[in-house]
């Protein structure tokens, strides 16, 4: 989970530095990979309980 948080940000950082002057790409990328890995920690659990 905090490995795939941590790439999209530094994702996010790479496009911003070389697209962009403000952290529209960081922001974006972060709170996306903030979504998949709670996705995919549910997923987890739900199978668990399976």
């Amino acid at each position: 989970m905090g490995i795939t948080i941590y790439l999209g940000a530094q994702l996010g950082k790479w496009l911003d530095a070389k697209y962009s002057d403000n952290n529209v790409y960081t922001i974006i990328f972060t709170l996306l990979a903030i979504v998949l890995s709670f996705y995919s920690l549910l997923r987890q659990l739900k199978n668990l309980d399976n």
